[in-house]
């Protein structure tokens, strides 16, 4: 008895990677890690860019340890998910944000390790990743440097404290909360990585409005300012660590935060 096997045309072995890699765009910021991040974070999904999504970030990072950054997408329609990611980070991406019922609209802290591009990259309902960004000028030690409540040691005795606020922004109600935490990266000798994971967003009812995703490339004692359509009503802000422990408080406009 013959066994045959169906053997693929050479040409077609060889058009195959031409295809991966023509999926990307060119980069019009030129750096030497787009497509291994465009790969690794995009996959096969159509990646355009768009200066509709606005990255607010320094020309130059006067602190590399915190470092503000928004994204602004409340230009798109659909948005279902914002990644923040610096290209050449040893944590690249900072938060992966799924706004749910939330705007499109994120604004944090991180810390850059050198000189990068930092990218917003805004996901829509059709699959495609609107990207956005520009060069930061840092000098570096951002992620590698231990933070300053681990230099005092006092990181335990406020460990998990969260203060927030809201205030009325048009037809939104913006957030803003913090929590105190380290946000170790792993990265220092004697270390270990340990930082703040997730964020919820609840109504009062326990409905999820947004949740996100958070790595050690955030900044010591994060701060997340983010909008919930809406006016006046409180919300609920859940988070976690790495360790397991809970943090949790209710928002409500002209209010500060009240841990649960």
């Amino acid at each position: 008895m013959r066994i045959f096997k169906a053997l693929l045309p050479l040409t077609a072995l060889i058009a195959a990677p031409a295809i991966a890699e023509t999926a990307l765009p060119a980069d019009p910021l030129g750096s030497p890690m787009w497509e291994y991040h465009g790969a690794r974070l995009f996959g096969a999904d159509r990646v355009v860019f768009d200066s509709r999504v606005k990255v607010s970030l320094p020309i130059i990072a006067e602190n590399q340890q915190v470092v503000p950054v928004t994204v602004d997408a409340r230009a798109l329609k659909g948005v279902q998910r914002i990644l923040l990611f610096a290209d050449l980070n040893p944590i690249p991406v900072a938060i992966d944000y799924r706004p749910g019922e939330a705007a499109p609209f994120v604004a944090t802290r991180i810390k850059l390790d050198q000189r990068t591009p930092v990218r917003g990259a805004v996901q829509t309902a059709d699959g495609t990743w609107h990207v956005s960004g520009g060069w930061i000028d840092a000098a570096g030690g951002g992620c590698s440097a231990p933070p300053i409540s681990r230099v005092r040691g006092d990181w335990a005795d406020h460990l998990g404290e969260m203060r927030g606020g809201a205030w009325q922004a048009g037809d939104a109600m913006r957030i803003r909360v913090s929590f105190r935490h380290p946000m170790d990266t792993g990265l220092v000798e004697n270390i270990p990585a340990y930082n703040i994971e997730t964020l919820k967003i609840n109504d009062m009812s326990g409905k999820q409005l947004a949740a996100m995703t958070i790595y050690g490339s955030v900044a010591e004692d994060p701060a997340f300012t983010l909008e919930i359509a809406g006016a006046g009503r409180p919300v609920m802000v859940a988070a976690r660590d790495t360790a397991g422990l809970e943090f949790s408080g209710k928002i409500a406009v002209h209010g500060a935060a009240r841990p649960q």
